[in-house]
């Protein structure tokens, strides 16, 4: 694994909407990672304990795949 190299994907392969979805899905649930405003953290260790709160509930919420 230390030899390898990572390679580019062009938008077209689709390969990488599974990590803007996401990175959409940060932005619009948590404010905090926006702006500036009344939710923002100035605290790197409470962005940071909100980031692992809404993983943690995101993760409960997910349907149970068999």
């Amino acid at each position: 694994m230390l030899g390898e190299e990572h390679q580019s994907v062009g938008k077209e392969t689709g390969e990488t909407a599974h990590v803007e979805r996401w990175n959409n899905t940060l932005r619009q649930r948590l404010g905090r990672f926006v702006r500036r405003t009344l939710s923002f953290s100035k605290s790197d260790t409470y962005h940071e304990a909100a980031l692992k709160v809404f993983i943690h509930e995101y993760n409960e919420n997910l349907p149970v795949l068999v």
